[in-house]
């Protein structure tokens, strides 16, 4: 079995850089993809998770607002569905968590000078 998403967004804040008990540095973002749907864009929220050198990376050069290419495999709960959650507000809400393979850093980073290439970290 094989999946793949690619999304293409912006991040909705800074990322956050955490290592496990055993060390490997994780880091957790999130990217909101817009779309135009009858006249009205609307927005889908996922959360992303990147592992090792390129958690390390993204912690580094990605920051609120900047635009991201993800590609990688979504992650479901235990029935497959979307990881639903009660906001603080008591009503529900379901989120889409995809692990990264791959984060292109596109346009508009605090570490990128005009004329500067994209840069891609395919870990």
């Amino acid at each position: 079995m094989y999946q793949r998403i690619i999304i293409i967004g912006n991040l909705g804040r800074d990322p956050e850089l955490r290592y496990t008990p055993a060390g490997s540095p994780v880091c957790n973002f999130s990217v909101a993809a817009n779309r135009r749907k009858n006249d009205a864009d609307m927005v889908v929220w996922f959360k992303i998770v990147a592992w090792g050198s390129q958690a390390e990376a993204c912690n580094e050069y990605l920051s609120k607002g900047r635009q991201v290419l993800v590609e990688g495999e979504l992650l479901a709960d235990t029935d497959g569905n979307p990881r639903v959650y009660t906001r603080n507000d008591g009503t529900c809400g379901a989120s889409f968590e995809v692990k990264a393979h791959t984060v292109r850093f596109l346009q508009g980073g605090r570490e990128q000078e005009p004329g500067q290439e994209d840069e891609a970290l395919p870990f």
